[in-house]
């Protein structure tokens, strides 16, 4: 019979957290492969100008809502589309980065299947920054929409995108800051069980309105994100929370010791030491150590 009560978690499914250095290295190399691959896209100023036609016309031809009324909406007071901006500006990189240490902390299952779709969707959505270059909606004459960035502030992009060092504004299609922040929900709803985690879904959310309506993004442009997440998701098993139970357990402790009790016969036989020092000898066995008394 197996006796063995040990769980499967403990087993293969437990994955050990990764050495903190090399995950450093890893995820800022990452970042500036990202980073530099944006920057080829660069000068295609006529073709990102024409693509931005298509996806204009092709939303309208799927009936989707216009960017201008979320615009409309922000600019009813001026603080309010300075935290669209802000919010735009400052919670992509650094909602993405605290979502990634808390799960490397406390759930370091999670961090690795995290860290690799995020990988997946980032590298799908350079090439096709590479291959369908496309000027965002504020810079698309038909559109009529502001840029609430240049006007309001505040903005990471400069004012003339031809002559941009420090971003590529023609990279509006997958909007990542869209799918980095759903797979923030996603991440945190399958790693945690409360039943309020599913309020992490604001974020994605927020980040959608925030997007269309400082006219960085077309509704295209998220849904598009969120097919390559899918599919990220598909290929990259999710882990289940007991592989991080099992990760970050306490080291097994041994049950305490039983009180001594007299050794029989055979125990002390079995070890070679049955008798004190001068005393009878096993061989002699029960009846003869008897007998001796």
């Amino acid at each position: 019979m197996d006796s063995r009560t040990e769980p499967e978690t403990q087993g293969a499914a437990a994955i050990p957290r990764p050495p903190l250095v090399r995950e450093l290295l890893l995820v800022a190399g990452l970042f500036l492969v990202y980073k530099f691959g944006r920057r080829l896209a660069n000068g295609h100023t006529a073709e990102a100008h024409a693509n931005a036609h298509r996806v204009w016309h092709w939303e309208r031809s799927l009936h989707l809502p216009g960017e201008g009324a979320v615009q409309s909406a922000l600019l009813h007071g001026d603080t309010l589309v300075r935290a669209a901006n802000l919010y735009y500006v400052a919670v992509h990189f650094t909602a993405t980065a605290a979502f990634l240490v808390w799960l490397y902390v406390r759930r370091p299952a999670h961090y690795v299947w995290a860290r690799q779709v995020l990988a997946l969707v980032t590298g799908a959505a350079l090439a096709l920054h590479l291959t369908f270059p496309l000027a965002p909606p504020r810079m698309l004459d038909v559109a009529h929409l502001m840029d609430t960035g240049q006007v309001y502030g505040p903005t990471v992009y400069g004012a003339e995108p031809e002559t941009d060092s420090m971003a590529n504004q023609f990279a509006a299609m997958p909007s990542l800051h869209f799918g980095w922040a759903l797979m923030v929900a996603i991440g945190l709803i399958a790693a945690t069980r409360s039943r309020l985690r599913w309020l992490w879904l604001l974020h994605p959310l927020l980040t959608l309105v925030v997007i269309v309506g400082t006219a960085n993004h077309y509704w295209l442009d998220g849904i598009v994100a969120s097919a390559l997440l899918g599919l990220a998701l598909a290929v990259v098993r999710t882990p289940s929370p007991a592989s991080d139970e099992a990760s970050t357990a306490a080291p097994l402790t041994l049950p305490a010791p039983r009180p001594t009790e007299p050794a029989t016969a055979a125990e002390r036989s079995a070890s070679g030491n049955d008798t004190p020092a001068g005393g009878p000898s096993a061989a002699e066995g029960p009846g003869l150590v008897g007998a001796g008394r």
